[in-house]
């Protein structure tokens, strides 16, 4: 498994990889072997269900986490970058625009 962003959040990584992983498996491999058995409505309360079962086994291992990663972002002070990306994106997208990464580009390349 990777490494988190700093050291001390590792662990926490590999616990909630390790839960998610697990999770997913469950929810996917019932998912595919009866989605056309299964009438939409069936499907989502199946949904439902699966999203309340990862609440209740990873959400807080994700929460620890999420927490962990937020603080060594600031630590870094990456936590400001971000926010400006936000809102960056977010000025693109209301203005119309859909593509980041060309003018990302011409910003790296000047």
């Amino acid at each position: 498994m990777a490494h988190s962003l700093s050291p001390e959040c590792t662990p926490l990584k590999h616990a909630y990889d390790s839960c998610f992983n697990s999770w997913f498996e469950g929810y996917l491999e019932p998912a595919i072997a009866n989605s056309q058995k299964l009438s939409e409505g069936q499907r989502n309360e199946y949904a439902k269900r699966k999203a309340e079962e990862f609440e209740q086994n990873c959400g807080a291992v994700w929460g620890k986490y999420k927490e962990c990663v937020q603080k060594a972002l600031k630590d870094r002070g990456l936590d400001e970058l971000l926010e400006q990306a936000r809102q960056d994106i977010s000025r693109r997208s209301t203005n119309g625009h859909s593509s980041v990464g060309v003018e990302s580009r011409q910003t790296l390349l000047g």
